[in-house]
């Protein structure tokens, strides 16, 4: 079957919170809207459940009938072009969409009228932010208001995504909050040091009693610590109550994957949960796609890299700065740095997942002798992880 890799990009509301995940099929040479149908059916038993929609785009593709033959999960939205409506094959891909009754996203274009008109349920309409101007974005929300939710996708920035939302739209698919924002500070703040400390005493394997002094200085910390412990992404059999239960339980290195987690908690950056949930993404699609390409004792050290990789926006602080209080292993430091290492082009990858680029993200999964496939499941399981372990 032709390659069909998969990009994702979130959708942010106006609380900054990542709504919903739009993923962006990228089509090989030769691969059809038949050969997407199948590799998105191969993703059925990785797919995120919960409420967090997913919308399905197939960049410049028009879906026809053929893309609708799979099982669409009840949480998925098809964004779907006016050709596909009013084009040669439009009576047949109506007939599909009114037999399997997906959810619909019309992208609006020079035809929207036409296919809106065609007697199809659309639960959004969405509209290119590069496209149209502020004032267009306005006047076109408020007209196709009665016939679905206003979304806008390809954001670039963060005025065109409050420009969007200005413009009475609900969400807008974008990266922008992935950059720092304001003057890095010189120095991490009082709760950030003292997760650090912590971490830096379970990676030198100290006392138990001297990690639950630390812990105990700042209650906040415990808690969250054992929420994460405790969650459904970590798979416990029974209910972990104290610290010395969860080194008992998991052990040190285990223990270190999950408080490194807890530092991304300690930012009070408005689009934390949004850099939060990236982060936790990142990790798990490392540890994933880490299985069989190198040591088992690697999985959660890249796990590591994938949580500490968004630390610069989250913390507010350059990520030399945050990466000299700490006691990481070299590679960990040389794929945070852009010094390349061993972990470096699994970061290189994660990273090539939100591009938006389909070569690229080919490219990369090649260099590590990755499929589409298992790149694909290795993003779904991520995904998933990821709204799991939202707090």
């Amino acid at each position: 079957m032709p390659d069909v890799f998969i990009s994702r990009q979130p959708l942010v509301n106006r609380q900054s919170k990542i709504i919903a995940t739009r993923l962006t099929l990228h089509f090989g040479d030769g691969a059809t809207t038949k050969d997407a149908a199948k590799a998105l059916n191969a993703l059925t038993e990785f797919w995120p459940q919960g409420e967090k929609l997913v919308f399905i785009n197939c960049e410049n593709a028009p879906l026809d009938a053929a893309f609708l033959d799979w099982q669409i999960p009840g949480n998925a939205t098809l964004e779907v072009h006016s050709s596909s409506i009013t084009g040669p094959g439009g009576a047949d891909f109506i007939a599909a969409v009114q037999a399997s009754q997906p959810s619909l996203c019309l992208t609006f274009d020079a035809q929207a009228k036409a296919a809106l008109s065609a007697g199809l349920a659309f639960r959004f309409i969405s509209f290119d932010a590069q496209r149209f101007t502020s004032a267009q974005l306005k006047s076109l929300a408020t007209q196709t208001q009665p016939f679905g939710i206003g979304v806008a996708m390809n954001v670039v920035g963060g005025q065109s995504f409050q420009a969007c939302l200005d413009a009475g739209l609900n969400a807008a698919a974008s990266w922008f909050f992935k950059q720092p924002t304001g003057t890095p500070a010189k120095a991490l703040n009082p709760g950030q040091a003292q997760i650090i400390r912590v971490l830096n005493l379970v990676r030198k394997n100290a006392e138990i009693k001297e990690i639950e002094a630390a812990l105990k200085q700042d209650v906040a910390l415990s808690y969250k610590l054992l929420r994460y412990i405790n969650s459904a992404g970590f798979g416990l059999s029974c209910e972990v109550q104290s610290f010395r239960h969860a080194v008992t339980i998991l052990g040190y290195n285990k223990l270190n994957k999950w408080l490194s987690l807890l530092l991304a908690t300690a930012s009070k950056d408005p689009m934390a949960p949004a850099l939060m949930h990236t982060a936790l993404t990142r990790a798990r699609l490392m540890e994933v796609l880490a299985h069989g390409l190198v040591d088992k004792q690697e999985y959660d050290n890249l796990f590591i890299t994938g949580a500490f990789s968004m630390l610069d926006a989250l913390l507010g602080v350059s990520m030399d700065k945050v990466l000299e209080s700490m006691s990481l292993p070299e590679p960990i430091c040389d794929a945070l740095l852009g010094h390349g290492g061993v972990y470096g082009p699994f970061l290189d990858l994660a990273q090539a997942s939100e591009s938006g680029d389909g070569a690229a993200l080919a490219e990369q999964a090649g260099m590590l002798g990755l499929s589409a496939d298992q790149f694909n499941r290795a993003q779904m399981q991520a995904l998933a992880f990821a709204d799991t372990m939202e707090l």
